[in-house]
């Protein structure tokens, strides 16, 4: 990895590298399926990483400002300790993560124990409740009925831009899917990407701390 050349306040350019960046994360996972752990990655600068490595060239969008390079899988669990203990070297200029996470309607979180209307649980975050409180929030709201699967994508750089992506998984059961491939149907479930740079607030916290001296 290489010196990112960071400029000192945030434009429209770094804007769009951060969400092209987090775009390309998601993308990537989207390719190998669901059930995947948690994946950390470091953002780096394309330009420097190529001049160090210029055989990546056939690897690499060389168009694009910062490369996605993937580390090791975090625990699920304990996701905010692990963020908590992870410094970055001066050469990354910013780092992304992705979470397979349960998502409810607006309406139906005041259904979740010890939540009232209008509160919610945010990836990378606390309720404040405590760990097992979390814990129990989660679970309870895997089981919801009104439940949607999703892969959140967040972003950040170390000069506070951020974006996040969402992928939502369709609500067509797996199996009828497999059903209709095997039946040689060319109807498949149609998954909905959203883009927004606060979808996860708390989580981009958690990251944007990651990168502090």
């Amino acid at each position: 990895m290489a010196e990112p050349d960071a400029p000192d306040t945030p434009d429209a350019s770094v804007d769009t590298s951060v969400a092209s960046a987090a775009r390309e994360v998601e993308e990537f996972l989207a390719a190998g399926g669901w059930n995947q752990p948690v994946q950390l990655f470091a953002l780096v600068d394309t330009a420097s990483l190529l001049a160090k490595q210029p055989e990546l060239e056939d690897q690499l969008d060389t168009h694009a400002a910062l490369t996605p390079v993937a580390q090791e899988s975090l625990p699920d669990s304990d996701l905010a300790e692990a963020l908590a203990g992870i410094v970055w070297p001066e050469t990354v200029h910013g780092c992304a993560l992705a979470q397979e996470i349960i998502v409810l309607p607006p309406d139906a979180e005041g259904d979740l124990p010890g939540t009232g209307a209008g509160s919610s649980v945010d990836s990378g975050g606390s309720t404040g409740g405590g760990q097992e409180d979390d814990e129990r929030l989660r679970r309870a709201a895997a089981d919801h009925p009104r439940r949607t699967e999703a892969r959140l994508v967040a972003a950040v750089t170390r000069d506070g831009t951020h974006a996040c992506v969402m992928r939502l998984r369709s609500s067509a059961d797996a199996d009828d899917s497999a059903r209709d491939r095997d039946a040689g149907g060319d109807q498949f479930p149609v998954d909905e990407v959203i883009e927004h740079p606060d979808l996860a607030p708390n989580l981009l916290r958690a990251l944007e701390a990651t990168l502090q001296p």
